[in-house]
């Protein structure tokens, strides 16, 4: 083949999409055409879900029919033959893992499962928008020997998710902030689980197989689990006064720091500011600012020294750990949210279907000759 080859297909354009786009000379990130930053000033998570599948800003009359299907009970509570799917599983089973074993049984009980339609696959998609929250805070309670709290249908996705993680009702912080942090994480284009989504739904699979093959994608730890190591690395260095010496040791090791540089931006994310301003104010609400005053430390040393600036990653944990969320917790809080990026990916690859199958630069012999194996 004489196709030049891209790795990790960077930089290669695969198909249109009008869900997202991402400004990475100008730091901007844009959803079905509305800034970011415009966004999280005037919007929520519910509603930046009905852009993302419908392509445009709700009336007030469709965002009111939007949360109350998305918030019902009927549509958050997961199906009583899952709980004990979840009770059986053993205690050391990660919060991934459960996720991904989980989004896969759900099809079992869904009643759109073999219908792939535009409408079918819609309700699925606000099913499993309503439940992934459910099953996420279950196992955490699951896990700790605690009851399991049931939904609430007159809270906010992200005020729900906390109390029923919690078993108690969140700051007005703490609900702001979560609910931020799941508008900023809701799509970011061909990101590596919303292409694998799309590559399983070109196959004409459906919804809970797309969502499955995206969690698979985002458990890894360059993806989803980024936030996850950007903490272990704030436990590791333990105090602001610690942190310019640890990370300058880090880069002279060429040790790897998560929380870093982006494939796309070449400016800091523009998620990461709305996330460092709210993390700051949790510490503060908490009394405690060491998680921000060393990642600030961190960043400055890493930007200065490296010419990389911070992505999504580098202070959403220090938001969630001030909530109170374990660390395990934070990729699938992450999934929480992208699911609405990913339906709108399914939506849009079965919209204008093509199969998606790329080539190979073959680099083994081609003249190999067939030894029988008494002769090897």
């Amino acid at each position: 083949m004489s196709s030049e080859v891209k790795g990790g297909l960077e930089d290669v354009v695969v198909s249109t999409s009008a869900i997202c786009f991402i400004d990475g000379q100008k730091g901007r990130l844009l959803y079905r055409g509305f800034d970011i930053d415009d966004l999280v000033e005037h919007s929520s998570f519910e509603e930046v879900v009905y852009l993302l599948w419908h392509g445009a800003l709700p009336s007030r009359k469709e965002l009111d029919a939007h949360v109350k299907v998305l918030s019902a009970t009927a549509t958050r509570k997961l199906p009583p033959g899952l709980i004990v799917l979840l009770r059986a599983l053993p205690k050391k089973t990660t919060p991934m893992e459960v996720l991904r074993t989980g989004v896969s049984a759900l099809s079992a009980f869904d009643p759109d499962a073999a219908d792939n339609s535009r409408e079918a696959t819609a309700r699925k998609a606000v099913r499993l928008t309503a439940q992934i929250p459910t099953l996420v805070a279950a196992w955490e309670r699951i896990r700790r020997g605690k009851p399991l709290v049931a939904p609430n249908p007159k809270l906010s996705l992200a005020a729900n998710f906390l109390a029923m993680l919690r078993g108690g009702a969140a700051t007005a912080l703490e609900v702001k902030t979560f609910d931020v942090a799941l508008m900023l994480h809701a799509d970011h284009e061909f990101n590596a689980s919303a292409f694998a989504a799309r590559v399983t739904a070109a196959t004409m699979s459906d919804l809970h197989s797309a969502i499955t093959s995206a969690i698979g994608a985002l458990k890894g730890p360059l993806h989803g689990g980024a936030n996850e190591q950007v903490m272990r690395m704030v436990e590791q260095i333990g105090a602001p006064e610690r942190a310019e010496g640890w990370i300058r040791k880090a880069l002279a090791d060429k040790a790897r720091v998560m929380g870093f540089g982006h494939r796309v931006y070449r400016v800091e994310d523009p998620r990461a500011k709305h996330l460092r301003r709210l993390a700051l104010e949790l510490g503060q609400q908490a009394g405690n600012t060491r998680y921000v005053e060393i990642l600030n430390t961190v960043a400055r040393v890493v930007s200065q020294e490296k010419h990389i600036y911070p992505n999504v990653d580098l202070y959403s944990g220090a938001a969630y750990k001030s909530m109170g969320i374990p660390t395990d917790q934070f990729t699938p809080i992450f999934a929480i949210s992208r699911v609405a990026g990913w339906a709108a990916h399914v939506m849009e690859q079965h919209a204008n279907n093509r199969l998606i199958r790329p080539r190979a630069e073959y680099t083994g012999p081609t003249h190999a000759t067939y030894v029988p194996i008494d002769r090897r």
